[in-house]
């Protein structure tokens, strides 16, 4: 198939699902155009990658002025501040060449960032000579995401954020669902969101994250660090700094008080000042190590991965990351609400910081344990997360939707 594939940002390793969702299809033998924005040299030069795959990349600049003119735009209107800020009148005329230069099968939006862009195609494929199906890959419910962080985010920032969008994501999340083809979410939870807001809403598909499991795999020769904890991502993300406040604040001094010499890894880009705040507060003890060359050294070398998210939204990578290193995990009840049937047997849930460090506890003391728990791990992302089948299912909704 020819497909154009439309993301509002460079796809990266840290931006998971673009960046392996066109790795997958070129590889797979689809014809695909990339279409997407740059802000850093770094991220110009990662564009290289999906070039060698045989990738047709589009690429424009999001400057700093080009986002502060866009959000001064959206803000007298009644439209997310979200929905307008990657748009790029120079991208969106490319993409006006394309359309009437090339025949596609099928278009590819991600993101509420990126639902300007959808909106626009769809208005310029209208009278293609055949019909061109736009997919919106909503990722996740970002009303939903908002409804939690307004209430229990404990960064300031995003708490403020999310509680001035919340009802613009709401009312536009709600008329979007019913504008194209198809809709994509990540879990189910996501998908029962998206149709409470809109009673006509298109069809909205189910399609999970997978993980790289050649690239984020066990190595026997990395021996575990003793009583070494690790939390990932980015994190200078709301979700993720209310969780790492909640696991210093809350669980790391009920292990502590038993495992005085328990170590944390806070890993992942851009972590806010509350964040680094932590290291400071307990240096002996929690390490916040900014943006790494190379995640998989933190998932291998750890004893146990801890995922304590209060809210969110969609799958969360970073379990899927650490259940494929065979990383034993302890995560929260809302994280494996959006996984498949079988997780049970491969991470520790709970709710709470007593019960959280219970289980963390019982991981550092109990080695056939956490043996178990992460091989267990590694089969049920061997089952569920392969990219190249969650790749497949996608190529046939894009040819459900060309034909229906």
């Amino acid at each position: 198939m020819r497909i154009l594939f439309v993301v509002p940002y460079v796809p990266t390793l840290i931006r998971v699902r673009p960046y392996n969702l066109v790795r997958y299809l070129a590889r797979h033998g689809h014809r695909l155009t990339l279409a997407t924005l740059w802000e850093t040299d770094d991220e110009r030069r990662a564009m290289a990658e999906f070039e060698s795959l045989g990738v047709e990349v589009i690429a424009a600049p999001l400057t700093r002025n080009r986002k502060l003119l866009n959000l001064a735009m959206a803000l007298p209107t009644a439209h997310p501040l979200q929905a307008s800020f990657c748009w790029q009148p120079e991208l969106a005329a490319r993409l006006d060449s394309l359309i009437a230069a090339r025949d596609f099968d099928a278009i590819h939006v991600e993101h509420l960032r990126g639902s300007r862009y959808a909106l626009h195609l769809k208005r310029k494929t209208q009278n293609a000579k055949h019909k061109i199906p736009v997919v919106w890959d909503s990722v996740d419910s970002i009303t939903h995401l908002f409804e939690q962080a307004a209430k229990q985010s404990q960064s300031a920032k995003g708490k403020l954020m999310t509680s001035f969008e919340l009802p613009r994501t709401r009312r536009s999340e709600g008329w979007l669902a019913a504008q194209f083809d198809r809709v994509l979410v990540t879990s189910p939870t996501d998908r029962a969101a998206l149709e409470a807001l809109s009673p006509h809403h298109a069809p909205i598909i189910v399609l999970p994250n997978g993980v790289d499991l050649d690239y984020f795999r066990p190595c026997d020769d990395v021996p575990r660090e003793p009583d070494a904890l690790v939390f990932s991502g980015k994190m200078s993300y709301h979700a993720n700094v209310t969780a790492a406040l909640h696991l210093v604040n809350d669980i790391m001094p009920r292990v502590w008080s038993r495992k005085p010499h328990t170590r944390l890894w806070i890993v992942g880009k851009d972590p806010t000042e509350e964040v680094r705040a932590l290291a400071m507060r307990y240096p002996e003890r929690v390490k916040v190590t900014g943006a790494v060359p190379d995640m998989r050294a933190y998932l291998r070398q750890a004893t146990v991965a801890v995922v304590p998210v209060v809210y969110g939204a969609g799958i969360q990578n970073k379990v899927l990351e650490a259940m494929a290193c065979a990383t034993p995990v302890v995560t929260s009840a809302r994280t494996v609400a959006s996984l498949q049937p079988g997780y049970e047997d491969a991470a520790l849930v709970a709710d709470g910081a007593e019960a959280f460090a219970h289980h963390v506890l019982r991981l550092l003391d109990e080695p056939h344990l956490r043996e178990r728990l992460g091989n267990a791990g590694r089969r049920y992302v061997e089952a569920h997360h392969d990219w190249g089948v969650i790749v497949d299912r996608l190529a046939g909704i894009y040819e459900e939707a060309w034909a229906g």
